[in-house]
């Protein structure tokens, strides 16, 4: 099939309708349990870093054929073809369109790793074309379009996992059973650390001359396309609100995933409020490198700590902070012990004084357990079988996504300000006073002010809308580029069933 701009730049509805509809005829002609031994065609796009370790995932299974390689970088699509090749694997079809991926019914799961801000409609659009989905956490770049990526997946019956794979990990399944349990009493509250190194990104004076190799209107998809004044254009693209998240979106999403899944939340929190900043160096990127997040649920508050820079005269490839044992992890506080998650496969239980009472750890590929438990609810055909459902990866991407509003909407102020605005709450306290002397120890100086403190938002659990901040709102979803619009599920809903479809 020749595709055409016109074949893109159709609008949100009339994608959703027509697809919907055809494609829901399509799964029902479809069998949900298949066999064991009948290989699946797959596609991954997006074939950066994460996307090698999608493809090495795959390869490692007997039941899967990857089909396609795509990616508006072609470049990094033939490296990747060439790698499988060399491990001898079948030389997968190499496209630039993801459209083409669409298109082709010998395509039936859609593998994505591409950069945040297409990570929701690239999900949308694949399951519209009747693909599984496996889609790289964030699974949103804001909050509206994860939840319409959660209610598309259910209105089309298919399946969509999130990657964060801890959740397939059989230790921390274990110890957050041994906490809900109440092992150690009921829990007071839960912290997460992202405390990763992170080095200017630097700063170019004119524009960065985008590689050759790269479709620049398709790579920014449903984000602004603008100049880039970074001097890398892969990876990079983390550090800006326009494509990324942030620390906390992108290694952080894992532990604030682990965090709320100890607290057993399933719901957005009602009220939160941001302190941080992008401090210690001046670059290209605009989202906050130090960062702490109070997401205040009534039974027990999320707290999420975030920093980028490392200890004083410690080098940024060897050390950071550490918090009672976790510096990329979670602490779990209970009445009787915490818990202490400092990875994806390990948790210990310690006593209030400190004493070890009982560890897990788990062996093995987590990536590969993960992509297992995918195949497996493919082949069940119930989206409650997979350990990371869509739902869940929207959650917990959202906690970071309404931390980042709070951020966005925030004031610099000083030092004495912002103890003004923490006292009277121990925990947001000493998260404060934590984050305060790691900044002094790396020679910032908060007196003069460079912290940003968002607004106490308040948000509408069921409706996922803040109640208190029209500006806030604004920022649970963004200004997309025509052609790159993601589809409204609710809206399509309500037309199909005037239209008698159901």
């Amino acid at each position: 099939m020749s595709l055409t701009r016109r074949y893109f730049l159709k609008s949100a509805a009339a994608i959703g309708a027509a697809a919907a509809v055809h494609h829901e005829l399509r799964a029902q002609e479809s069998k949900p349990i298949r066999s064991p031994n009948e290989k699946i065609g797959a596609a991954v796009i997006g074939t950066g870093s994460r996307g090698g370790e999608h493809i090495a995932a795959l390869m490692g299974r007997d039941d899967v054929t990857i089909r396609t390689l795509c990616d508006a970088d072609l470049a990094n699509a033939a490296t990747r073809a060439k790698g499988i090749e060399s491990k001898g694997g079948q030389a997968p079809q190499i496209e630039q369109d993801f459209r083409r991926v669409l298109d082709d019914p010998s395509i039936e799961i859609v593998s994505i790793a591409t950069p945040n801000h297409w990570h929701s409609l690239h999900a949308i659009l694949a399951l519209q074309a009747g693909k599984h989905v496996y889609v790289e956490k964030p699974v949103s770049h804001n909050v509206w379009e994860g939840r319409q990526l959660v209610n598309w997946a259910r209105q089309l019956g298919k399946i969509c996992q999130c990657g964060t794979q801890s959740r397939s990990s059989p230790s921390l399944q274990e110890a957050v059973k041994y906490v809900k349990e109440g092992r150690l009493g009921k829990i007071e509250y839960a912290i997460g650390t992202c405390y990763k190194p992170r080095k200017s990104i630097g700063k170019l004076d004119k524009p960065l001359q985008i590689p050759a190799t790269v479709d620049y209107d398709l790579w920014c998809g449903p984000a602004a396309m603008v100049d880039l004044y970074r001097p890398q254009f892969h990876y990079d693209w983390h550090w800006d609100f326009n494509t990324g998240n942030g620390d906390m979106g992108n290694q952080g999403i894992h532990q604030m995933d682990i965090a709320r899944w100890f607290l057993g939340e399933g719901v957005l929190s009602p009220r939160l409020m941001s302190i941080g900043g992008r401090v210690g160096y001046e670059d290209a990127g605009n989202t906050p490198n130090t960062q702490i997040v109070y997401h205040a649920y009534e039974k027990a508050p999320l707290i999420f700590e975030t920093r980028g820079l490392p200890r004083k005269d410690v080098d940024y490839s060897t050390g950071m902070d550490n918090f009672r044992g976790s510096q990329v992890g979670v602490i779990v506080q209970c009445e009787k012990g915490y818990m202490v998650v400092p990875n994806y496969t390990q948790a210990t239980a310690f006593d209030q004084e400190g004493k070890p009472l009982e560890s897990w750890s788990s062996k093995g590929d987590a990536n590969a357990r993960h992509f297992a438990n995918f195949f497996d609810a493919i082949r069940s055909g119930k989206h409650e079988d997979l350990n990371a459902d869509i739902l869940e990866g929207h959650l917990s991407s959202a906690l970071c996504h309404t931390g980042a509003i709070s951020h966005l909407l925030g004031t610099p102020k000083k030092a004495a300000e912002i103890e003004k605005e923490v006292a009277g709450n121990k925990l947001w306290e000493d998260s404060y006073k934590r984050m305060a002397e790691h900044l002094a120890a790396n020679g910032v100086d908060i007196n003069d002010p460079k912290l940003h403190v968002g607004p106490w938002l308040e948000m509408d659990q069921a409706t996922e809308r803040f109640t208190n901040n029209d500006a806030a709102n604004k920022l649970l979803t963004r200004d997309y580029r025509k052609g790159y619009v993601v589809p409204d599920a609710i809206a399509n809903q309500a037309r199909r069933s005037f239209d008698g479809v159901n």
